[in-house]
């Protein structure tokens, strides 16, 4: 992201504001344009956040300096900031994010989470990004596989703890069989990194994952993938919130809008690579 967003100029903002207290962080939401907060976040004068840290350039860990870093961590951050409070962060598994979250450990899933239906029954959301499953091979197969058609009768892979395998399996079923077109043969894997290893490997014909982690892998290995098509599906990254905490959620969402409207979520794409990703103003509970 840019130096406008970065986590290196808000933490001594959001720690001065923890070390005055109470009395001094009451200013500071004024300063910050009002937003009303709940009344134990205000207390506490931090918000706890549950990250997961393996998908760049969402959340990852810089090799340089083993720092967290990403997309994620620096508009949190930037949230915080127009909120008047810290973060404190809780890394863990993507598996432990939801778990975390109901059982009150963490206030608010910071990671890159998809907004979908099946998760609202539990969970509430403030969308910030567009996504999707995006499909994308080798680029010595790039003539060979053009277009989403081109998956069908083929080893596709994508993460099985993702919504990714499940929309490549739903996707196949109408658009290869349903035309009478071998099925894709769908291969979960154990992740991003596992991924993009057997795919190298040879194992996979081609792979799924999100738009902004394909986008990664071509800065970081230059003209070995390309994209296939177009995202089987379009859904959006939402910060994730227990469903009986509207009043965060709300809260945040007007932090959000504030960090859309002040230039520093644009500079953050631009940073990222992630500017064909981007949304005009936050929504709430949008994803499909």
């Amino acid at each position: 992201m840019t130096a406008s967003f970065s986590a290196g100029r808000y933490l001594p903002a959001a720690a001065a504001i923890c070390a005055l207290g109470l009395a001094a962080a009451a200013p500071a939401f004024a300063q910050q344009g009002g937003i009303p907060l709940p009344a134990a976040l205000k207390a506490a004068g931090q918000i706890v956040v549950g990250i997961e840290t393996t998908y760049p350039p969402m959340a990852y860990k810089d090799p340089k300096t083993n720092e967290r870093a990403g997309f994620n961590v620096e508009l949190v951050n930037a949230i915080a900031k127009e909120l008047g409070v810290s973060v404190k962060w809780e890394e863990m598994s993507f598996e432990q994010l939801m778990t975390s979250l109901t059982t009150g450990r963490i206030d608010m899933i910071g990671t890159a989470i998809s907004d979908l239906p099946s998760r609202r029954d539990k969970l509430t959301f403030v969308d910030y990004l567009a996504t999707g499953a995006q499909p994308f091979a080798l680029l010595a197969r790039a003539g060979e596989l053009k277009s989403n058609a081109d998956l069908c009768g083929k080893t596709v892979g994508a993460p099985r703890t993702t919504s990714y395998m499940p929309v490549t399996a739903a996707w196949s079923e109408k658009n290869c069989a349903g035309a009478g077109k071998p099925a894709i043969t769908v291969n979960g894997t154990a992740g991003a990194t596992a991924t993009r290893l057997e795919l190298k490997q040879g194992r996979l014909d081609a792979a799924v994952l999100g738009p902004e982690y394909v986008a990664y892998l071509m800065a970081d290995e230059p003209n070995t993938y390309a994209f296939v098509g177009e995202p089987l599906n379009k859904t959006l990254f939402g910060l994730a919130f227990e469903k009986k905490n509207g009043d965060l959620r709300d809260a945040v969402a007007k932090a959000t809008a504030m960090v859309m409207k002040n230039g520093s979520y644009q500079q953050a794409l631009k940073k990222f690579g992630l500017e064909r990703q981007s949304l005009p103003e936050p929504t709430i509970d949008a994803g499909q």
